[in-house]
């Protein structure tokens, strides 16, 4: 491991930003727009937001007849995500978030774990940097680190998605060879310089709000402030070799709610934000309570991008991070809650995009995450059973599968499934059930856990699925997405109605 601090990071960024801006500001077309175009995009995404998380957390939340934020934007359309394999075009059929979030930030293909890169490892220009280099004011809001796949790819370049500091090393910044051996050090240092040193000094987005403090040092604070960023909360003693969570101060939601500058960094916790289930949890006087939610992250920085007088407009993406994170641990409370917050951070963007006229509002997802699904009351999953369900057709026996399996078979596992995991199975890791929760359509003594709660869901893996996502768009435009298209033709999509 070495000191991350690299000397030929200034030279590559200033090269990079130079070659943005003489590609693209030509096309940017004039200041003056017709009252029906669009003069700001706020783009969200739900990381690992598959089809069956938007439906759970209707029927969780709003009841079967109900209907989330996000499905009441007119205009649908689906998204297929898969990436490449490395120096090729071949698919690589199911994404992770840092190829994903490159495909809709650069409108390129790539593979997994590369951050602005194609699949050869060229960097690759983003929609942030050409909306920046063409006068728009920007903004990059998570509930993760803010140096993670999905926030990074719209303002960093990096040949892998671990290499996000506060240290360089060969096993998070360099890809490795079939041998075992790292690659060798690209000719563009950029690519193997920590995210959270791209993001102090490239000036890429004006309103940065998320966590993962701890990726950054006091020099990164004095970037942004001989930058002209206000930055809330302080990265660090320049005293100290290593920060840590003494030496560091996170800002807090009150520090969210006074901020003014048009040039913001604020980050709300040292690693990710805190999941809304457990902070809820939390007693008043909990470090975490003093963390904003995203809805408030999301209704700030639209409050200080679109006060601007000196811009034609803005682009902002929000990302509700801990969907994905959550599924990963198969928590489908936690899951659950998330979705409902992001949802809520797209209620505070359609207020803002309901009154201005010009905004174009996009949501939708990288990928989906862990096979989520929507089960039928007292039903159990593959995953409990002693052996799989039968697959014998006795009314057509040229139905039949084989091997075949007999349907006396297909009984549940009371080792391995002892009950609902938020429920009576709840302090059993072993346990496979499912998790039950009660929805606004139930009796008011049905409680989440029981039998008796209408809404069951299973998880099928505990990591991404190949699976098309959904898209949903409002605003001057926004029909466009109303299709069936790849990731990467968002790029194009946004690109052509912000920068015409």
């Amino acid at each position: 491991m070495q000191h991350r601090k690299r000397a030929w990071f200034g030279a590559a960024a200033t090269a990079t930003a130079t070659v943005v801006g003489a590609t693209l500001i030509a096309g940017c077309g004039s200041d003056t727009k017709a009252d029906n175009d669009v003069r700001n995009i706020i783009y969200l995404l739900g990381d690992g937001m598959g089809r069956t998380h938007v439906t759970a957390a209707r029927q969780r939340f709003a009841g079967a007849n109900g209907r989330l934020a996000m499905e009441q934007l007119p205009y649908l359309g689906a998204v297929a995500t898969y990436a490449v394999e490395p120096n090729s075009a071949k698919p690589s059929l199911v994404t992770d978030s840092a190829s994903a979030a490159t495909a809709w930030a650069s409108g390129v293909k790539t593979y997994n774990a590369a951050i602005g890169v194609d699949a050869y490892g060229k960097s690759v220009p983003t929609l942030m940097e050409q909306a920046k280099s063409a006068g728009f004011a920007t903004g990059n809001v998570s509930t993760a680190e803010i140096t993670d796949a999905t926030p990074a790819a719209m303002f960093s370049h990096t040949l892998l998605r671990g290499c996000q500091g506060p240290v360089y090393s060969e096993s998070s910044c360099l890809p490795k060879k079939s041998d075992g051996s790292y690659e060798a050090s690209p000719a563009d240092k950029t690519l193997i310089t920590p995210i959270a040193e791209q993001i102090a000094r490239n000036n890429t987005a004006d309103v940065i709000f998320g966590g993962g403090l701890a990726r950054f040092e006091p020099d990164d604070q004095k970037a942004l402030q001989d930058n002209g960023y206000q930055v809330l909360g302080s990265m660090g003693d320049p005293a100290l070799k290593a920060q840590t969570a003494d030496s560091q101060k996170v800002a807090t939601a009150a520090d969210l709610k006074s901020v003014a500058g048009q040039k913001v960094v604020g980050l709300f916790n040292r690693g990710n934000l805190t999941v809304t289930n457990a902070r809820n949890a939390l007693p008043d006087s909990a470090p975490q309570k003093q963390e904003p939610t995203l809805a408030d992250m999301t209704t700030k920085a639209i409050d200080l991008l679109s006060s601007r007088k000196d811009g034609k407009g803005f682009l902002l993406q929000v990302e509700g991070a801990q969907i994905d994170k959550r599924s990963h641990a198969n928590d489908a409370a936690q899951t659950l809650d998330e979705v409902k917050a992001f949802d809520d951070a797209i209620a505070a963007a359609m207020d803002f995009a309901k009154k201005d006229g010009h905004t174009m509002v996009v949501v939708t997802a990288d990928h989906e995450c862990a096979g989520f699904n929507i089960i039928e009351k007292g039903s159990f999953t593959n995953a409990e059973a002693v052996a799989p369900p039968a697959n014998a057709d006795a009314g057509n026996s040229a139905n039949n599968s084989k091997p075949a399996r007999d349907a006396k078979d297909n009984v549940k596992d009371p080792v391995r499934s002892g009950g609902f995991v938020n429920g009576a199975g709840s302090n059993d890791p072993r346990n496979f059930a499912p998790a039950t929760f009660r929805t606004p359509d139930d009796p008011a003594d049905v409680k989440d856990g029981s039998p008796e709660a209408s809404l069951w869901l299973t998880y099928l893996s505990g990591n991404h699925t190949g699976a098309d996502v959904q898209i949903y768009a409002y605003g001057p435009g926004a029909d466009v997405f109303a299709t069936s298209q790849e990731n990467t033709s968002l790029y194009t999509k946004m690109h052509k109605a912000l920068l015409p």
